[in-house]
This record gives C-alpha cells, sequence and structure tokens, in this order.
C-alpha cells in the first residue's frame, strides 16, 4: 500500500537527488557517473545521500544499484508524464 507523502517532502534535497538520478544514462548499465570534488556542492551532497540510501555504488557516484536503477526509472517516467 502506498503511503500519502506531503509535497513538502520534496525539498531541494529530494530535488537535488532526482536531479542526479536523471544524469544516469538507463540504455547501459555500463555507464556510471563520477563527480568530481569540484562540482557543484549540491550534486555531491545529493550522491553522498543516495550512496547512503543504497541508490548508488559509491559516495561520489559510481554505478546504479538494482535499487537504484528502479528509482531511475521511475523518476525519469514521472518527468515524462510531466511533460
Amino acid at each position: 500500500m502506498l503511503t500519502k507523502i506531503e509535497p513538502e517532502a520534496v525539498d531541494a534535497r529530494v530535488g537535488a537527488e532526482i536531479e542526479l538520478l536523471l544524469k544516469f544514462d538507463l540504455g547501459s548499465a555500463f555507464t556510471g557517473l563520477k563527480l568530481h570534488s569540484s562540482a557543484d556542492s549540491r550534486a555531491n551532497e545529493a550522491a553522498r545521500r543516495l550512496f547512503q540510501k543504497g541508490l548508488i555504488s559509491q559516495p561520489d557516484g559510481g554505478y546504479l544499484t538494482t535499487r537504484g536503477w528502479q528509482a531511475a526509472e521511475h523518476a525519469q517516467a514521472l518527468v515524462l508524464f510531466l511533460r
């Protein structure tokens, strides 16, 4: 059963995580991301949170985990629906 998510739950942190998930190429499981230390701090922080949640393989990017792949698919589908 799905639980209701309040609109304010989608704050800047969640938005940054979604933006990062959208950067992964779902056309290839062998394509990852590498964030450099000079990258936007918002993106680096989002990557660390996604890693802590088990969605990506490294705190600075890496590859999507199985759960991360599902999250990225849902993020892309949501953006396509809203366009």
